[in-house]
């Protein structure tokens, strides 16, 4: 353990107080409805840093009802693009304006380093603007070309009320990849934040509240997924649910949207390879994996936990992961030198824990860590920086999303084995491929079952281009000009330019 990059604990002040997280609802700031609350305890810092009200199926009831009158009186859905853009560059700005502020509570909540929650909140406005961009661009069809008496058009209006369930990992950054093209395709939305980290969803509906949104079209109810998020599934009043979390609730979503056949988004899990050929650039591909599986601890969809490199270059690649490795600052995630912080809860250190045990109990050989990690002055939660090697695909730890910063290794002879080790998987979110020749680069893309797939690079993003998976990584897209169709529904007028229609029934004939 010594031999780790250990940050020692920051001179960053804790609040004394916690933070007290309402719902929002109607556009007035409220209790819960039984006056119920809960606290959430920092991951990195073990103290109470969040204080919120805990929703109830009334909570839900009300915050819907609030949406659907906000959408079915045209506060929002028959306002114009212009408008539209208008409030969200007016949200992206003040995201700017509280972007410390936001970052700290994020870290606090979630033990992610404070560097990258800045990152994450500068990410998330410039995701405002190009939603912004997309309100005043969106457009139907006209088609002229069905004959001289007839016009096509097909009109692209908002889905109606969503449902939008987010969350601990990335909270701000993924409400921030649902709500903006939710808000421009003239949606209104009832939002729950995770339990673990609620308080940046509620600076963000200050926000909005501050920007002039009318009072119903962004709603926020606090609480567990149970009432809360089962509620706002399975009413009949909502009309699209957006999720993002493990693929397991994912089919329960499924399950319970199916009684009222609402339109259901899911961005899932995933078990993301990286594929290392031995012509590949190997120092910038060591630095690529080290960061892949160890960015915000390995908690991460996108996470580059499952590495497939060439049995040529197996050992010296391998060597040089663990070198690098040992080198990344884990620690206090309120110091700015830190690059990993806090695992979420001590149930899910104890899980990935387990995933690591077990492997080397299948005869998996673990190269460098496996187990806790303790960080001076800090009683949270911290795991080691793990690299395991020797394991075989029908391995749990290389098959299931172990979430955390632990990096599964398997080798591979051909590019044919190679692309079957990579589609070998239930998930299909992200892939990635390490290699100097263009054709290799080109045959994995189009061969690989992912989403996305990166080569020479990991996990660059952009507002522009859409993101979601294939498989059990989910449904549908976000960001990009995808990620507003998510929220509009095509209606098809059809139009007779005089009369010109043959009747069906002469009169003349009877």
């Amino acid at each position: 353990m010594s031999e780790l990059n250990v940050v020692s604990i920051s001179k960053a002040q804790i609040p004394a107080e916690p933070f007290i997280a309402r719902h929002l609802i109607d556009g007035d700031w409220r209790s819960s409805t039984d006056g119920a609350v809960f606290e959430r305890v920092s991951p990195s810092h073990g103290t109470v840093v969040t204080r919120a009200c805990k929703g109830g199926t009334a909570d839900v009831d009300a915050a819907v009802f609030a949406a659907r009158q906000a959408f079915d009186k045209g506060r929002w859905s028959r306002t114009s693009g212009k408008d539209r853009a208008t409030f969200l560059l007016k949200i992206a700005d003040l995201i700017d304006r509280e972007r410390d502020r936001i970052a700290f509570l994020e870290t606090l909540e979630s033990g992610k380093p404070i560097s990258q929650a800045r990152a994450e909140i500068e990410g998330a406005s410039d995701i405002w603007r190009y939603a912004a961009s997309l309100a005043r661009t969106q457009h139907g069809e006209s088609y002229n070309s069905l004959g001289s008496d007839m016009l096509g058009l097909v009109l692209k209006e908002p889905v109606g009320v969503v449902s939008i369930i987010t969350p601990w990992n990335f909270p701000f950054l993924i409400v921030s990849q649902k709500v903006p093209f939710a808000l421009a395709a003239g949606c209104t939305a009832v939002i729950k934040p995770s339990e673990m980290t609620p308080a940046t969803t509620v600076v963000l509906g200050e926000l909005c509240l501050e920007a002039g949104l009318p009072a119903g079209v962004v709603n926020i109810v606090l609480g567990y997924g149970d009432p809360v998020g089962a509620a706002m599934t399975a009413d009949k009043r909502v009309d699209m649910v957006t999720f993002t979390g493990s693929t397991g609730v994912g089919k329960a979503i499924v399950k319970a949207a199916s009684g009222t056949l609402k339109k259901v988004s899911l961005e899932l899990g995933g078990k993301n390879p990286q594929v290392i050929f031995p012509d590949a650039d190997l120092e910038s591909a060591v630095d690529a994996v080290v960061f892949g599986v160890y960015f915000n601890a390995g908690e991460c969809c996108n996470s580059g936990s499952r590495i497939i490199v060439h049995e040529d270059i197996a050992e010296d690649f391998l060597a040089r992961t663990v070198t690098l490795s040992r080198q990344v600052p884990f620690g206090d995630p309120l110091d700015p030198s830190t690059k990993v912080g806090a695992i979420i809860t001590p149930e899910h250190q104890k899980k990935i824990d387990k995933y690591v045990r077990d492997a080397a109990k299948s005869g998996a050989d673990v190269r460098l860590g496996g187990g806790p990690l303790a960080v001076p002055g800090l009683t949270g939660h911290f795991y080691q920086p793990t690299v395991v090697s020797g394991v075989r695909s029908d391995m749990p730890i290389a098959r299931e999303e172990v979430f955390g910063p632990v990096l599964s290794v398997l080798t591979f002879k051909t590019l044919e084995e190679a692309i079957e080790l990579v589609n070998d998987a239930e998930y299909g979110l992200s892939a990635g491929v390490w290699s100097e020749n263009v054709h290799t680069c080109l045959e994995f893309a189009r061969r690989a079952h992912a989403g996305t797939v990166w080569t020479n690079t990991w996990m660059d993003g952009f507002a522009e281009l859409p993101f979601g998976g294939v498989k059990e990584s989910g449904q549908g897209r976000e960001l990009g000009k995808y990620g507003l169709e998510e929220f509009l529904e095509a209606k098809t007028v059809t139009m007779r330019i005089g009369r010109t229609r043959a009747p069906w029934v002469d009169p003349r004939a009877a």
